[in-house]
């Protein structure tokens, strides 16, 4: 094994570890997490937090085990499009800047994301032992495909929520 595949590992199984833990904690809390989107703006929020929790779980799974990398990374570009455009976006660079924390860490996981569809899951994963992978130009542009994907969702699914909620 190379050193570029076992770093591309480690980063991917730690992505992993992140998504999988974020969408079982919405699982586990899916009252509370649609009562938060609700809040956000977000219509349907009970579907909109099932879908999250779902697509978080299976993007970790996806990334981790180097299957269908690019789509499960695009996924997660979206997923981090949204909560930057619906949530992060007007609270500045630093995720401790509570109460509305800022867009630091979902522009990192983001990047993490583009990085791994340019340059593909490596030697370890399913991806390279099915012959699918995708990498380059056109694994950047499967994962990018998350922006416009994104966007929909919120066009969908999302209004401006009122500045001071019952205030």
């Amino acid at each position: 094994m190379e050193a570029m595949d076992a770093g591309l590992l480690l980063l991917r199984l730690w992505v992993a570890v992140v998504m999988i833990a974020h969408g079982s904690r919405h699982a586990r809390t899916l009252e509370g997490t649609a009562g938060w989107f609700a809040s956000l703006g977000f219509r349907q929020a009970p579907l909109q937090a099932r879908l999250s929790a779902a697509g978080e779980i299976a993007m970790g799974f996806g990334i981790g085990l180097g299957l269908l990398t690019a789509p499960a990374a695009a996924g997660l570009v979206a997923t981090m499009a949204v909560a930057i455009w619906a949530h992060h976006r007007k609270s500045g660079f630093w995720v401790t800047a509570r109460p509305d924390e800022g867009w630091e860490y979902v522009v990192t996981l983001s990047t993490i994301a583009i990085a791994l569809g340019l340059l593909g899951p490596g030697e370890i994963s399913l991806d390279r032992a099915l012959d699918i992978e995708l990498v380059g130009w056109a694994g950047g542009l499967v994962v990018l495909a998350g922006i416009p994907a994104a966007a929909g969702q919120l066009a969908l699914f999302w209004s401006k929520p009122p500045e001071n909620p019952g205030g």
